[in-house]
């Protein structure tokens, strides 16, 4: 019941994304549409405007041409399934939820730019992992930004996870050899680390989260990291920027997309997945807690084209 009742949460929070591709789409193939170089050109325009990249749009049209020319399609509205097959090819392969294993240390580092809903992801994420047993430990590694370690506090206190903290402008990595000190004490459950909001062209920032990969590498060798590259959806393109240098730079390993249900941009997603191949974890249609769940391609697509 739980899973229909997300779909249809799914559903309703794709609706700009759907109302702008799918709507769209739907009016450039009704009827006896030509599969002619004109329809083609619309459809590119349609899908390039929709945030789906470059590359997949060639390849939708490149493949659509091919089965014309092979006989395979004549009718323009079997475009559409075209569309949802290749995107389901796509997200599938980078359809892979986060394994996290009882009673052993597993720390998640969450980044992204400021306003991306970082520090509400770690609240929901918390609430998620408490929910299916695990312990949980919060640390306020955003000491920059006066109200982040309140934020991170009242979201620690709603989900009763407890959160390690220094005063303001401390130096995170010190906040994060806090709760590296506590492992090393005995803790075995998830530790996630909230870290400043920052551009990914600012390069001090960078370099701060570069140490702070380093101390745990340093003194935690064994202990499984995920970074957690949180985007926010109704940037479209700039996420796609921001993802390729979060991954160049700090080496992320997985994609929280959120605040999909206040965009039609939603279509990004397929570009993140094509031209980067960073797992999508998560993905993000509302303000209540769980309104964060596990991604998955084949509820995305019904979602976005049903």
């Amino acid at each position: 019941m739980a899973k229909i009742s997300f779909f249809e949460k799914l559903k309703t929070g794709l609706a700009k994304t759907r109302n702008a591709l799918t709507k769209n789409l739907d009016n450039l193939i009704f009827g006896k549409r030509a599969l002619d170089k004109e329809l083609f050109e619309e459809l590119e325009e349609l899908l390039i405007s929709a945030d789906m990249g470059p590359q997949f749009t060639y390849d939708l049209i490149d493949d659509v041409k091919q089965r014309v020319s092979r006989n395979e399609l004549q009718d323009a509205g079997q475009i559409k399934k075209i569309l949802q097959e290749r995107m389901i090819a796509i997200l599938q392969k980078m359809e892979k939820p986060l394994t996290i294993p009882q009673g052993q240390p597993f720390i998640i580092i969450t980044i992204g730019v400021n306003g991306s809903g970082k520090t509400t992801t770690i609240g929901k994420l918390a609430s998620s992992l408490k929910s299916g047993g695990h312990e949980v430990m919060l640390v306020a590694a955003d000491t920059f930004r006066a109200a982040a370690v309140e934020q991170l506090e009242v979201w620690g206190s709603r989900v009763g996870a407890p959160v390690i903290k220094q005063k303001n402008n401390a130096d995170p990595a010190a906040v994060v050899f806090d709760a590296i000190t506590k492992i090393k004490a005995g803790y075995s459950g998830v530790v996630i680390v909230d870290t400043a909001g920052r551009l990914h062209t600012r390069v001090n920032l960078m370099e701060e989260l570069k140490k702070v990969k380093r101390i745990i590498n340093k003194e935690l060798p064994g202990v499984v990291q995920e970074i957690l590259l949180v985007l926010d959806a109704t940037t479209g393109q700039n996420a796609v920027s921001q993802a390729k240098i979060f991954k160049e730079d700090i080496g992320a390993t997985g994609i929280v997309l959120t605040k999909l249900d206040g965009t039609s941009k939603g279509g990004v997603i397929v570009r993140i997945a094509g031209e980067l191949a960073l797992p999508v974890r998560y993905i993000g249609v509302g303000e209540g807690l769980d309104d964060l769940r596990v991604f998955n391609s084949h509820d995305f697509t019904a979602a976005l084209l049903g």
